[in-house]
């Protein structure tokens, strides 16, 4: 018996009866796990016990005997199992103190910044004011650092001023927008508030695969049927009411959209189901979904559609899903497979019943006494009504008369209608409305929210419409993705431990031998992921994925179609094309040697030790010292050495002879040092300087 159906026969949910295996120590992955018959049968008599009732009794194929010694050991199993159990817990305890002994060892005393919040392009004069220095400092600063020569109304980059602010101690903060701002609905609303919302889910899979006859099926068989003529028009997004609650249904013209609409950080579907036809099996535009889907990380169903036909073999389906790595429940492993037929409308129930409990194990929850938010699925210019856009609720509550802003777009919803063409006043988290009132027609994708303000929006409205002049007269100002080149920047900014890629070759062959020459390059530190491959020209649907999962795309022997380079030019996206199998593992690897953190290596300078302390009222405590052997350097990492322990290890922050400030002072010859933030300096001390090596590490 799988979980989910004991859980029935209990009368409580799923993820309780794990937890209840889990006290247990009886292994049980997920909803879809089958338990051994003893272990349903100690449950039933439990419940049974519980209510003071006589034993189920079970039909068993053993007899008597055997099967008495056997729920004797799972009993045993089960209620003592701390032998088996407790080296177990001992080995995670010491791994835990290990781990917290090594994070205390690797923290080390860092320089504490401010924060500042500075909007960038700005001009040097005025950073110079936020800074309080004078402008002449900062050009000075910009000619020795940057071999920039600027006058004072010249605007400074993101990247130039993250610098400046380091250098006078600052940490460079983005200030929120007034779009930010304004969002009341962002701030965290406590565990109590949020209430079960339905799962919003979307059907990708082949051309023809039957996608839209499936949806169509759903919504004859289970839409009250108020409409004249059966099915009228829908809006790209629907409501499905069954006995054990409500799904919704994205009805997407494809994997591109949904990716599109994943690209511009609209991340809407909770589950998806990938439809692949029975007498078909998986095709190409099969495995372009699936890619789609696994890259946003939600779960998959799988609809094995047109059943009814006599060509249909489950089977041989069965073995190509699990080839992708979609194992099938009933052959052990986690995806869940249903057979159903648009036709006869066959499996239906039950695909609607596995979308449900997949959705209970998710634990959906959003508040809904806040003003709405949510994502704008499509929308369209209606002759008689104007902007019309069908939009999708996330959180909160969207009301008739609310103020929306939407992308570039914003108004008073004037009318609202649901999926069946019904007026309504308001409509909550998880469904898809059509709303009237929008100044224009907002992309597919835009996220939406209320605002209180009229005012307020008015101002969001100009400082977006601004930002995108902007950005279409300044090229540099895009969104940037990954390149290779920027790889090792990344890392040193605690970035990607992980290169993404899209690769397309001219036949499948080479296809496979750049897989398995690019998988051997990795390591444990920084590893290649292959987002999606596929035989044939680059296209859009790769530079969407790219732009959703910051991937590079490689093309080899194949180049890009006109239309897929100006997006990924537009895009920021980064294609690659070889015509030589080891160049591509050459740049590979070059460019994950630069993603390895490199190791550092001390490099000992000089000693000198202390022979008086002085303090001064300007200076603080300086060390007057002698060095007694190689040199010590203005730039050096120093550690303060008593009676042979390391007592502080920093930076130098004065060196002296006589009154001059000097660079570096040689063996035999006398220097005053001051350490940075540390006083405690004593006579007959040791100060030992450093200089730190960074080597380049090898794959």
């Amino acid at each position: 018996m799988r979980v989910h159906e004991l859980a029935k026969e209990l009368g409580i949910a799923s993820k309780d009866l794990l937890l209840k295996l889990k006290e247990r120590h009886i292994e049980a992955k997920n909803h879809m796990a089958s338990l051994d018959e003893d272990v349903v049968k100690l449950f039933l008599e439990e419940k049974a016990a519980a209510r003071g009732q006589s034993p189920v009794r079970l039909s068993l194929k053993e007899k008597r005997g055997p099967e008495k010694k056997e729920r004797a050991s799972v009993a045993k199993k089960i209620d003592a199992p701390q032998s088996a159990v407790a080296p177990v817990l001992a080995e995670k305890k010491e791994e835990k103190v290990t781990e917290a002994k090594e994070a205390e060892q690797q923290a080390v005393p860092a320089k504490v910044l401010k924060p500042l919040e500075v909007i960038v392009p700005i001009t040097i004069k005025d950073l110079a004011i936020k800074l309080q220095v004078k402008s002449s400092d900062l050009i000075k600063y910009l000619i020795i650092k940057f071999k920039l020569f600027a006058n004072i109304n010249q605007s400074l980059s993101e990247d130039i001023v993250q610098e400046i602010l380091k250098e006078y101690g600052f940490e460079f903060i983005s200030p929120p927008s007034l779009e930010e701002v304004s969002v009341k609905s962002r701030e965290k609303i406590p565990e109590g508030k949020l209430s079960a919302r339905s799962p919003i889910v979307t059907f990708m899979g082949h051309v023809d695969h039957g996608k839209t006859s499936l949806l169509d099926a759903i919504r004859r068989t289970k839409v009250v049927e108020s409409e004249h003529g059966g099915i009228t028009q829908h809006i790209g997004a629907y409501e499905v009411k069954v006995p054990r609650g409500s799904i919704t249904f994205l009805d997407t013209p494809g994997h591109e959209a949904f990716t599109a609409m994943r690209a511009r950080g609209a991340t809407v579907t909770d589950i998806v189901v990938l439809v692949v036809a029975a007498d078909d099996g998986v095709m190409p535009q099969t495995i372009e979904a699936l890619d789609h889907a696994k890259a946003a990380g939600v779960p998959i169903i799988v609809a094995m559609n047109k059943i009814d036909k006599p060509q249909a073999d489950l089977d041989k389906l069965k073995r190509q899903l699990n080839e992708l790595g979609l194992i099938p429940e009933d052959w052990g492993g986690k995806t869940i497979t249903v057979g159903v037929s648009a036709k006869t409308g066959a499996g239906i129930d039950t695909l609607l019943d596995m979308i449900l409990l997949e959705a209970e194990m998710l634990e959906l929850k959003s508040p809904f006494d806040k003003e709405a938010r949510g994502v704008v699925v499509e929308a369209k210019l209606s002759k008689g009504r104007g902007p019309v856009a069908t939009v999708l609720i996330q959180t909160g509550t969207l009301k008739l008369g609310d103020l929306v802003i939407a992308g570039y777009q914003s108004g008073k919803i004037r009318a609202m209608t649901n999926d069946r063409k019904q007026p309504v006043q308001q409509a909550g988290p998880s469904q898809p409305v059509e709303i009237t009132g929008l100044s224009g027609v907002p992309q597919a994708g835009e996220k939406f929210y209320v605002v209180t303000d009229e005012k307020k929006a008015r101002e969001i409205i100009e400082k977006k419409q601004e930002e995108q002049r902007r950005q279409r007269l300044e090229p540099g100002s895009k969104r940037t993705h990954l390149h290779l080149e920027d790889l090792y920047k990344q890392i040193k900014e605690g970035g990607v431990r992980e290169l993404n890629i899209i690769l397309k070759a001219d036949v499948q062959g080479s296809l496979e031998a750049i897989e398995d020459s690019l998988q051997k390059i990795g390591t444990s530190e920084v590893k290649i992921t292959v987002m999606h491959k596929g035989v044939g020209l680059i296209n859009t649907s790769d530079v969407v994925l790219a732009t959703a999962s910051d991937a590079i795309i490689i093309g080899f022997h194949v180049e890009p179609d006109d239309m897929s380079r100006q997006m990924a030019q537009k895009e920021g996206i980064d294609i690659r094309t070889y015509r030589v199998i080891y160049e591509i593992v050459n740049d590979m690897k070059a460019a994950l040697e630069g993603m390895l953190a490199p190791k550092i290596k001390r490099v000992f300078m000089g000693r000198a030790e202390v022979r008086k302390v002085f303090n001064l009222s300007r200076s603080g405590i300086v060390a007057g010292s002698i060095v007694k052997k190689g040199k010590i350097l203005r730039s050096s990492t120093v550690v303060l050495v008593r009676n042979g322990e390391p007592v502080y290890e920093g930076k130098i922050a004065a060196l002296k002879r006589f009154k001059d400030d000097v660079r570096e002072v040689g063996e035999g010859f006398e220097c005053g040092i001051s350490l940075a933030g540390f006083d405690d300096v004593k006579e007959g001390d040791f100060i030992d300087a450093f200089e730190l090596e960074q080597i380049a590490r090898k794959l």
